[in-house]
C-alpha cells in the first residue's frame, strides 16, 4: 500500500439516495432539467432531484451495473441508483473504482437482473489523498477522452460511406435516379443455416469449420467469426450451410433482424441468416448489395408482430434489388473499400488505447 492510501468500503464513502421517477409518468412534462434512464437522456422536465453532480448506476433490468455520472441540476429514472461520495472522496475518482468492481457480477433475479447497495456497498476500494485521486482521474479521463474521439471517427467514416452511396445510387426506396429495379430473388440464390445438435459432441468438439449466429449481423464486414466452430460431421448432418467470402448475410429474426454482414470469411451460419450468393451473379458487387441491403431496412420494421418479428426466405426474395450498372457498383466500392482500410486502422487505435486503460485501471483499482 503506498503512503498515504487507505483501503475502505464504499458503503462508508458514498451516501445512496434512490428516484421514484416512471417515465410513463412524465411523458407530459416538459422544462429545464433532463431526465436519464439506463440508456442515457429521456427528456427535459419541470423539477430536478440532484443540484450537485452524482454518480448513477443501473440497479434493475437492461444494462444493470452500469455506472456513469451526471451533471448538477438533473434525476435519474427509478431504474438508477444514486450514489453520493463523501467530503475527501472525488466524484471521478469513486466512479472509476465502482466501475472496476464490475457490479454486474453482483447481479441477481433470473428474469430482470438487480443489484444492491448493501451487497456491493460491502466491496473495498484503495483511496489515496484527494491530490492523487485528482491526478488519476486526469489520467483516466484523457484517456477515455481518447477512445470517444476514435469512436467517432469510425461514425464519421461510416457517415461518409452512407453519403457516397446516396449521392452514388440515391434512396432505394423511392429510386429517384430511375435505375432498373428487380428483386433480390430473381437475381441471388438465397438460402438459410442451420444448427447441429448441440446435445452430440461429435457436432461440436474439436470443430475446425467456422460457425456463426444472428449476433454477428451488424451492418459489419466479418473478419473472424465470434468463437464457435462445427466439425465436418455437424455440417454434413444438419441444415448449416457454408457461405464464401463474399456473400452477404441478413438477419431474419431477433434483436438484429433486417441487419446484414458482409463476409471476408468462409463461414457456415445458424437458421436465422439468410445467405446471399452475390457473388455467382457478375452483374452485382457484393459491397454495393451490402450497403443497398442496409437502406432496406425500414422493410424489415414493417413486418408485423410487435413483440417477436420474424422474415423468411421468401420476404428476402421479394425486396426490390435497385440496379445500376456493375462499373458504377465497382466505382463505389472501391471506395468503400478504402474506407474500411482507415476504420481497421482506427479500430486498432481503439484497441491499444482500450488495453492501455484496462492496464491503468487493473494498476490503481486491482
Amino acid at each position: 500500500m503506498k503512503r498515504g492510501w487507505e483501503i475502505k468500503k464504499i458503503k462508508d464513502i458514498c451516501d445512496k439516495a434512490s428516484s421514484n421517477i416512471a417515465q410513463n409518468k412524465i411523458t407530459e412534462l416538459d422544462g429545464d432539467y433532463p431526465v436519464y434512464g439506463a440508456s442515457g437522456y429521456v427528456q427535459n422536465v419541470d423539477f430536478y432531484h440532484r443540484d450537485t453532480p452524482y454518480i448513477g448506476i443501473v440497479k434493475d433490468g437492461s444494462g444493470v451495473g452500469r455506472v456513469n455520472t451526471y451533471p448538477a441540476y438533473t434525476s435519474l429514472l427509478g431504474t438508477l441508483q444514486y450514489i453520493l461520495p463523501k467530503a475527501g472522496h472525488l466524484l471521478g475518482y469513486i466512479a472509476y473504482a465502482l466501475k472496476s468492481l464490475h457490479l454486474a457480477s453482483f447481479a441477481s433475479g433470473a428474469a430482470i437482473p438487480h443489484i444492491y447497495f448493501k451487497d456491493y456497498g460491502e466491496c473495498t476500494i484503495p483511496v489515496p489523498p484527494l491530490p492523487e485521486q485528482e491526478r488519476i482521474v486526469a489520467e483516466l479521463d484523457c484517456l477515455s477522452s481518447i477512445i470517444e474521439e476514435q469512436k467517432e471517427q469510425l461514425k464519421e467514416l461510416d457517415n461518409l460511406a452512407q453519403s457516397i452511396f446516396y449521392t452514388m445510387f440515391g434512396d432505394p426506396i423511392t429510386n429517384e435516379k430511375g435505375w432498373e429495379v428487380k428483386t433480390f430473388g430473381k437475381e441471388f440464390e438465397i438460402s438459410s443455416g442451420g444448427t447441429p445438435s448441440t446435445s452430440n459432441k461429435q457436432y461440436w468438439d474439436n470443430g475446425d469449420i467456422s460457425w456463426i449466429g444472428s449476433n454477428m449481423c451488424q451492418n459489419a464486414v466479418i473478419y473472424e467469426n465470434d468463437g464457435k466452430y462445427i466439425t465436418t460431421l455437424g455440417l454434413e448432418k444438419s441444415s448449416a450451410k457454408l457461405y464464401d467470402e463474399g456473400y452477404v448475410l441478413v438477419a431474419l429474426v431477433g434483436a438484429t433482424i433486417g441487419k446484414t454482414a458482409l463476409l471476408k470469411i468462409r463461414t457456415s451460419t445458424n437458421q436465422n441468416i439468410a445467405g446471399i450468393n452475390v457473388p455467382k451473379n457478375k452483374e452485382y458487387n457484393s459491397v454495393f448489395v451490402f450497403y443497398l441491403l442496409q437502406r432496406l431496412y425500414c422493410l424489415f420494421e414493417d413486418i408485423g408482430g410487435d413483440k417477436f418479428k420474424m422474415a423468411n426466405l421468401g420476404f428476402v426474395r421479394s425486396l426490390p434489388l435497385m440496379s445500376p450498372p456493375i462499373l458504377l457498383q465497382q466505382e463505389f466500392a472501391s471506395k468503400i473499400e478504402a474506407i474500411e482500410k482507415q476504420k481497421e486502422l482506427i479500430k486498432q487505435l481503439i484497441a491499444e488505447t482500450e488495453t492501455l486503460f484496462n492496464s491503468r485501471m487493473d494498476y490503481y483499482f486491482n
